[in-house]
């Protein structure tokens, strides 16, 4: 048996991700013993599909009673609920935030406990979807030894694989992920918004690009975002880029700077897969450039 399996572990919030984590866990032998929320529907809904888990009055009950606590409070929210509880030098502390340094786990770290960073990259809404999308996807591990070792047991047992973060790079971490994240959603509202005049519905819209989305990914997926890469700038065709800046002049000037700023991407992309000339290359840039924001 590993050592993980034998921890009393605990969950201080009862929101999407603790909930989650919290019954995956539980359904792989982990004993998940003790839940503590503000919200003490949250916290029976949790505890009940879990047995012999305890709803603690207080974070600091929860605290005692537990070997491993996960902190899955809102971000903001952690280095103040870590403040106010008693921790010992023989328990971990765990925070599940993609973005928040562990020094927002200080007041464990100063008496003794080790602290660490445990981020399911993973979007999570109603729990039991969250859970049957975790196979597959990566957790990033922040943490010293041996609870690295106690988290990477629980990131396999969900299926996950483990991404080892630096300390210092969570932020780093963070921003990256949201450009596969929340910045897909902005650019699929753009596109919307650029298929106005088309007459569209927005579920008709939808039903017409998300399978080109999810394409897009698989491509990435097999090939990388080089050689995945498909539109105009990545074939050089000039004329088309052209008519599409023309297009997008006469609807909106911040979707045409919008259009520019990542076509230059492409064409780097382009570039690095040897598709482009740089003669080529140099032409796409002189005429995405242009003069943003001034037609």
């Amino acid at each position: 048996m590993h050592p993980a399996l034998t921890l009393s572990i605990g969950f201080l919030g009862a929101g999407r991700v603790g909930t989650a984590l919290a019954w995956g866990l539980a359904r792989k032998g982990f004993r998940i013993t003790g839940i503590a929320s503000r919200s003490q529907a949250g916290a029976q809904k949790l505890a009940s599909a879990i047995t012999d888990c305890k709803v603690h009055a207080s974070a600091q009950a929860l605290a005692d009673g537990s070997d491993l606590v996960f902190v899955t409070v809102p971000d903001d929210a952690i280095a103040e609920a870590c403040a106010r509880i008693r921790w010992r030098e023989t328990q971990s502390v765990v925070h599940c935030s993609g973005a928040t340094d562990l020094a927002a786990l200080g007041p464990a770290a100063a008496s003794g406990a080790q602290v660490g960073g445990f981020h399911p990259l993973q979007m999570f809404t109603e729990p039991e979807t969250a859970l049957r999308g975790l196979p597959g996807c990566a957790v990033a591990i922040e943490a010293p030894p041996p609870l690295f070792d106690a988290l990477a047991e629980m990131a396999r047992a969900l299926e996950c694989h483990t991404l080892r973060l630096p300390p210092g790079t969570r932020v780093l971490y963070h921003a990256g992920a949201g450009y596969v994240a929340a910045f897909v959603n902005a650019l699929v509202k753009e596109a919307l918004g650029i298929w106005g005049p088309l007459g569209l519905s927005e579920p008709e819209a939808l039903r017409a690009l998300l399978p080109l989305l999810r394409g897009t990914a698989d491509s990435i997926e097999r090939l990388g975002p080089a050689r995945g890469m498909a539109g105009p700038a990545s074939r050089g065709d000039l004329g088309t880029v052209e008519r599409h800046l023309a297009a997008l002049a006469a609807l909106d000037i911040e979707s045409l700077d919008l259009y520019r700023m990542l076509a230059l991407r492409t064409v780097a992309l382009a570039v690095e897969r040897g598709s482009l000339s740089a003669e080529r290359a140099a032409e796409l840039r002189e005429l995405l450039v242009g003069k943003m924001g001034s037609e």
